[in-house]
């Protein structure tokens, strides 16, 4: 089991989550992308030697989103995740480690935006999130769905991780 450490942060009033509680479903969900072969040797951790991970959760609303959207990214609109994979996202020769540890980046999350999706797709807003974060620990990995093919690769480990945790999520 590879050893990780999350921070993470709700400024979100609408929902009180439990913050271990995700914290570690995320390591469970993490270390089961990193025991299946297709996802460990083909992300941006594929041959480097480290010996912790670490990456962060920012859980708020949907006008934070918009803000970091607009600001960073040039888009004018509120997303449910918006994932900055600072590690991924460097060029080969870029990549580094300090004291063999590895930061992943950081994932922001719209609780408002889950329960919304939740609600839509009349499954419990719990699962909803658990299937968003499942989603960005895969961009923090370097993974993208540009392609179909990639889309469903995505859906594919998202759906089996959560199984994984004892979590049945088949709404998409």
């Amino acid at each position: 089991m590879i050893k990780t450490d999350i921070f993470s942060e709700n400024t979100f009033d609408g929902w009180k989550i439990s913050k271990s509680k995700y914290q570690n479903a995320a390591k469970k969900i993490f270390n089961f992308y990193m025991s299946q072969p297709e996802i460990a040797d083909n992300c941006c951790l594929a041959g480097l030697d480290y010996n912790l991970i670490t990456f962060d959760f920012l859980f708020c609303d949907s006008e934070k989103t918009h803000e970091i959207n607009k600001t960073y990214r040039q888009k004018d609109y509120p997303a449910d995740i918006i994932t900055f994979a600072l590690f991924a996202d460097c060029e080969e020769g870029e990549k580094f480690s300090h004291d063999l540890e590895i930061n992943l980046g950081e994932i922001i999350i719209a609780l408002d935006k889950i329960i919304e999706s939740s609600e839509k797709k009349q499954i419990p807003k719990e699962a909803e999130l658990y299937f968003m974060i499942s989603h960005g620990i895969l961009h923090l990995l370097g993974f993208d769905h540009q392609s179909e093919d990639d889309y469903n690769f995505i859906i594919k480990y998202q759906k089996t991780a959560l199984l994984n945790i004892g979590i049945v999520y088949d709404k998409v």
